[in-house]
């Protein structure tokens, strides 16, 4: 059958079953570890913060039994399905995790937990997980780029309801199911997708859900598929498929099956871009500004007003409504205010894990955040692009500006393995000892086994 003739799943299935790490170029299969290696860190810091501790925690008591996947900032294992719902979950919490800025999919968040969770299962090589991480990332990606900003503009996120189909892929070929099990494992997956940006309306920190419950369903469905249920060969582009049902995109499913023509040619993850603050990424390049103009202000006092030029699609999630963007009543809130974070910056102050995570906010960012305003920018690249404009007015008549056409950590402004690590560190240090800091990221950056990525992640006191 040729390709033409295959349904979406069955083209993307035959890729990730077909694909051989000698096949991946060098550099992105070390592009890969990185990510790896971020997402876990990023996991461990996020295991350590007192709430997402108490909720995990819960969660494990909820499973009960004992398994053979490492849940990240615990010492003992639990079911991959379970597993792999707690680290997505812990991934994504922070607002520190990957993103994929053309599809605006954070992929480590939800390929990551579902990789490793099956890999450790199956008894498969740290190897294969960078392989499978590879083929999820060029898959999740293209899926993404097939309707921009349309699973957004409908109020779900594509990580969450395209990440569940990939996360089905990954657990079955991981599982060793056949070509047939793993379209069905697909097709299952896609009753099993949700994630609603609803959380913008109060700061929920539902959102950090989205990733760990569409990697837990997607290995679930390659479970029942292998078990003998069946799905939907369409399920993304079929009437009633993803496409249609939660874009709102009847045409997508064509213009996936473009972007499939350069699969295992064409490499998607070259173009993610690694976070370097724990926010909303579409902040990221605001604050840049505000670093590079903070040494220009006399103090804040000195700032009569900011005014920033924002894309509209970014602007739906770190602007609007613009009066409770400059109030958030949480850390959690926070992540998502341009002011407030802004102001943070402004004030001298850092944008880390302890003031995302906090219960109260900053009393003087809220009443610098009140002097900050914004306006649409219609030539923005977004969101090919998260680029940022913003202008300072100070009390003098002085105004100072800067723009960034790009974000740090981007491949046009790539970070490279020295702030990757040193982000790791930071992160890992807060669960792992130096050693088993240096073991974990030996094991993912250098070739190591499974065996040992699991012994140095597992080396917790509890």
């Amino acid at each position: 059958m040729t390709p033409a003739a295959l349904s979406l799943s069955a083209r993307l299935a035959q890729f990730t079953h077909e694909l051989r790490p000698t096949a991946v170029p060098e550099p992105i299969r070390h592009l890969a570890r990185l990510h790896i290696a971020d997402a876990l860190g990023v996991g461990l810091g996020a295991a350590s913060v007192a709430a997402q501790r108490r909720l995990l925690t819960r969660l494990r008591t909820e499973a009960g039994a004992a398994g053979a996947a490492t849940v990240l900032g615990f010492s003992t294992g639990a079911p991959a399905p379970v597993a792999a719902l707690l680290n997505g979950m812990s991934i994504h919490s922070l607002e520190y995790d990957d993103t994929h800025m053309a599809s605006i999919v954070h992929g480590s968040a939800v390929i990551v937990p579902a990789a490793l969770a099956a890999a450790e299962a199956h008894g498969l090589s740290l190897d294969e997980v960078v392989r499978l991480v590879v083929a999820g990332w060029e898959v999740l990606v293209r899926i993404g780029e097939a309707s921009p900003g349309g699973f957004q503009r409908r109020g779900f996120q594509v990580t969450s309801v395209g990440g569940v189909v990939v996360a089905a892929l990954l657990g079955a070929v991981a599982g060793g199911a056949d070509m047939a099990e793993t379209v069905a494992a697909m097709g299952i997956a896609g009753s099993q997708a949700g994630g609603i940006f609803e959380f913008l309306s109060n700061g929920s920190s539902v959102k950090a859900l989205h990733p760990g419950w569409a990697a837990h369903a997607g290995l679930w469905a390659a479970a029942c598929a292998q078990g003998g249920m069946t799905g939907p060969a369409t399920v993304l582009e079929g009437r009633f498929g993803l496409y249609n049902t939660y874009a709102d995109d009847g045409a997508a499913g064509a213009r996936l099956a473009l972007g499939l023509e350069d699969l295992g040619r064409s490499w998607k993850l070259a173009d993610a871009a690694f976070k370097f603050f724990p926010c909303c990424h579409y902040i990221h390049p605001f604050l840049e500004c505000a670093q590079r103009l903070l040494a220009q202000v006399p103090s804040p006092a000195a700032i009569a007003s900011v005014h920033c030029r924002v894309a509209p699609g970014a602007a739906t999630v770190i602007c609007d409504p613009w009066d409770a963007k400059q109030r958030p009543a949480s850390g959690n809130e926070a992540k998502y205010s341009l002011p407030y974070c802004l102001s943070r910056i402004l004030l001298g102050r850092p944008v880390d894990i302890a003031t995302m995570t906090s219960s109260s906010v900053d009393a003087e960012a809220l009443a610098l955040a009140a002097r900050i305003h914004w306006s649409p920018r219609s030539d923005s690249g977004f969101p090919a692009r998260f680029d940022a404009d913003m202008r300072i007015e100070l009390v003098d008549g002085t105004v100072l500006h800067h723009a960034v056409d790009q974000v740090f950590g981007s491949s046009e402004r790539p970070a490279g393995d020295e702030a990757v690590r040193a982000k790791f560190e930071a992160n890992a240090g807060t669960a792992l000892g130096p050693e088993a800091r240096r073991a974990t990221w030996d094991a993912v950056l250098n070739g190591g086994t499974l065996d040992a990525l699991q012994q140095a992640l597992r080396s917790i006191a509890e």
